[in-house]
């Protein structure tokens, strides 16, 4: 039987180390467009290597397979090794030919565990380094100029991999107070606040050569831009009028989690799903409740066909880029492994180095991306 290619506009979580009989059958039959992994799916270098083959093998098409590899606490593979230097750390040593090494050891990572997304760089502007709204640490510039700066080398860099790239968070967590994980934050910035900021980032790598190859839609409301209040991942004037049609950006679009309380408290998964698909997403991500995705499936089998057609498009025009996963060997990973403890050493010195971020070798229960 052949399944509805609408499948292919979920990005799912994985719910462990490896895929048993049931998931094989799960992902036989819904066909997911691609997957996302955390470190509840991590436990060793060649365990890594064989769930992303598997991935693989059981997809009919080629696979979205993505990780949140930034640095510091967002770095999925420090559970195997080194730890990366995060954005703030790199910024602050204001050497971009280390951010740039950066860049390429995340890309060659990734190929070697069989990713071809990273979901980075993060493109939110450190307004406040120590606001509670989960950018802490994991910016690359306290201005629009800076973030532009430093985050057009690592993306440049990891490309060079051919890994892609996802700019995050549009358009823009920056002044938020609180974590979208838990709560929507409602902004009452001005149109030219926005413009002078948040937007003159996004705007720089919406096209041209900078151009991240996709973009992840933020759990955020700005009443400037959407009067409607509607956060901008379920907003069609923020997703579409804005990014695609306004800016230009021609690449994947995807929600953040929809799994996340910021839009889990206020809205209906059902009504997610339709209202993400309308706003102008491509791929709608579920990272944990994964048992859902056949309803998920099922919503969006009865979607207008010019918005299951559109993102279907986009979609495939992605995965046409896709690299292939590079050979994997142990002595392959220590290597990079090494390259990236130098890295650490080359931003903190051998004395900074040393200390991993608080979050080390723990799984919490809420993982940022």
């Amino acid at each position: 039987m052949k399944c509805s290619p609408v499948g292919q506009l979920l990005l799912l979580g994985v719910p462990g180390y490896d895929v048993d009989d049931e998931f094989a059958d799960f992902i036989h039959r819904i066909q997911p467009g691609g997957f996302i992994l955390f470190g509840r799916n991590i436990q060793s270098p060649s365990q890594l290597r064989r769930l992303t083959d598997t991935l693989r093998k059981l997809s009919s098409e080629e696979p979205i397979i993505t990780i949140d590899q930034e640095g510091g606490r967002v770095s999925r593979l420090k559970l195997l090794g080194n730890e990366p230097p995060n954005a703030k750390q790199l910024r602050d040593k204001g050497d971009l030919s280390l951010i740039a090494r950066h860049g390429e050891l995340t890309g060659r990572l990734l190929g070697l565990f069989g990713f071809n997304l990273d979901l980075c760089p993060v493109l939110d502007i450190a307004f406040d380094d120590e606001a509670d709204n989960s950018l802490r640490g994991r910016c690359y510039g306290t201005s629009a100029d800076q973030v532009i700066m430093m985050s057009r080398v690592f993306n440049r860099a990891l490309q060079s991999t051919g890994i892609l790239s996802c700019g995050k968070h549009f358009p823009g967590y920056s002044s938020a107070s609180s974590d979208p994980h838990h709560e929507l934050s409602a902004l009452p910035r001005s149109t030219s606040e926005l413009e002078a900021h948040e937007l003159k980032v996004f705007r720089h790598f919406a096209r041209g050569i900078d151009k991240v190859d996709s973009m992840m839609i933020g759990h955020i409301s700005f009443s400037e831009l959407d009067a409607s209040g509607l956060p901008a991942s379920l907003s069609h004037t923020i997703t579409t009028t804005l990014l695609r049609e306004e800016m230009g950006f021609d690449g994947l679009v995807m929600t953040d989690d929809l799994d996340m309380g910021a839009i889990l408290n206020h809205y209906g998964f059902e009504d997610m799903i339709r209202m993400g698909l309308a706003a102008g997403n491509d791929l709608l991500m579920i990272c944990h409740r994964t048992e859902l995705a056949e309803q998920a499936a099922k919503v969006l089998a009865i979607c207008p066909e010019d918005e299951i057609n559109r993102a279907l498009g986009h979609v495939k025009a992605f995965k046409k880029r896709l690299a292939p996963p590079s050979p994997f060997s142990e002595e392959a990973f220590k290597e990079l492994d090494g390259g990236v403890w130098d890295l650490r050493v080359a931003t903190l010195g051998t004395e900074g180095a040393t200390s991993r971020s608080p979050e080390d070798g723990k799984r919490s229960p809420v993982e940022l991306y």
